[in-house]
């Protein structure tokens, strides 16, 4: 880590709990709210909603950053960021989804630019409404050159969005305290979209700790399971999901995947050995987007994610769940353009799932 006359003095600060100087601390109304500068008008009284999760990895599409351990880039020009978001807003306009959970938004970050990336996307999409929950936000990083960051996870809505709030999850403990006062601060995004003059859908995304050998993304899991179960026994109807940074029960590889060539152990998370049964609550007490039963008769048709944009996708952390029910023959995993027309290994290191959520009475 680079500055260490700022590091000595921020170690000091930190420890003492006296101060906050680069604004790294988040709380449940860190939220931001947006609209698109041109708003649709909203579908009225929908029967289903076509839904989605995407970790659109900032608009970083397949340039290799220092953190993938396949090449040493850390900013990006403003050219870059914005064709990478084209092509993300070309994708999701296919996608053709009323609701979409986004992981891994930039709000202001120098690495890209400095762009709104929720404004971009509702003013290039079909998307009016969005929210955004920080969950990476200082206003200096120093180390690598990252400077200045503000990333999270975005719900986006032809709907109307209200009552937006983040729920702070587990911090790592297997930190120092000084790097802990820099890193993620892991949280649940939850509203609710309006559909109508009398009903409502509660909307929570989550996006796990990547890393860590602490327990902290399983009490991140169980934090989301027991929101869900809260919801539930209250009779409200729900939609749920994001990146799990897990695997499903029944995956048949949990280790030795073939793009992970890190070195640095901060940045290694190819081994869920002990994280098999991390999910089964959530499919055992909710219906999943793909059923499980689907995923473990064949594991690859629904992987999502892969470091390495020149090979292939390996695995499956990417969710939706909800109280209701989806038309699961309706369901996709958009690997490439045989699966759902979307040719999304360029876009991102994860692909997005799709479904359709049915509403009922």
């Amino acid at each position: 880590m680079a500055h260490r006359p700022i590091v000595g003095v921020l170690s000091a600060c930190v420890w003492l709990a006296a101060c906050d100087p680069f604004h790294t601390e988040l709380g449940t109304d860190d939220v931001v709210r947006r609209e698109a500068t041109e708003v649709v008008p909203a579908p009225s009284a929908p029967s289903a909603l076509r839904v989605a999760t995407w970790n659109i990895k900032f608009a970083g599409g397949r340039i290799d950053f220092f953190w993938d351990c396949f090449g040493d880039r850390v900013l990006m020009e403003r050219s870059e960021v914005e064709t990478n978001l084209a092509a993300l807003a070309a994708a999701i306009d296919q996608l053709d989804v009323d609701v979409l959970f986004v992981q891994e938004l930039d709000l202001n970050s120098k690495r890209t630019d400095h762009l709104d990336q929720l404004q971009w996307l509702l003013d290039h999409t079909d998307l009016s409404h969005g929210v955004y929950g920080s969950g990476w936000r200082a206003d200096y990083v120093p180390s690598d050159g990252l400077g200045a960051i503000d990333n999270g996870s975005a719900i986006l809505s032809r709907f109307p969005i209200e009552d937006p709030a983040r729920i702070p999850l587990a911090l790592r403990s297997d930190q120092s305290a000084i790097e802990r006062y820099f890193y993620l601060r892991r949280h649940i995004l939850t509203a609710n979209v309006r559909l109508g003059p009398d009903r409502t859908l509660a909307v929570a995304n989550l996006h796990t700790s990547a890393y860590g050998t602490d327990g902290t993304k399983l009490s991140q899991i169980e934090r989301f399971h027991e929101l869900l179960t809260e919801w539930d026994a209250a009779g409200i109807e729900f939609l749920a999901g994001g990146d799990l940074n897990t695997l499903p029960p029944g995956t048949v590889q949990q280790r030795d995947f073939p793009d992970t060539v890190c070195e640095d152990e901060e940045f290694i998370a190819d081994d869920y050995t002990l994280e098999a049964d991390w999910a089964t609550p959530l499919y055992r007490d909710f219906a999943a987007a793909i059923p499980l039963a689907d995923y473990q008769a064949d594991n690859a048709a629904h992987f999502t994610h892969t470091v390495d944009g020149r090979g292939f996708w390996n695995r499956k952390l990417d969710y939706l769940f909800t109280n209701l029910s989806f038309d699961t023959t309706r369901s996709q995993t958009h690997l490439d353009m045989a699966r759902g027309g979307i040719e999304t290994m360029p876009l991102s290191d994860h692909a997005p799932v799709s479904a359709v959520l049915e509403l009922g009475p």
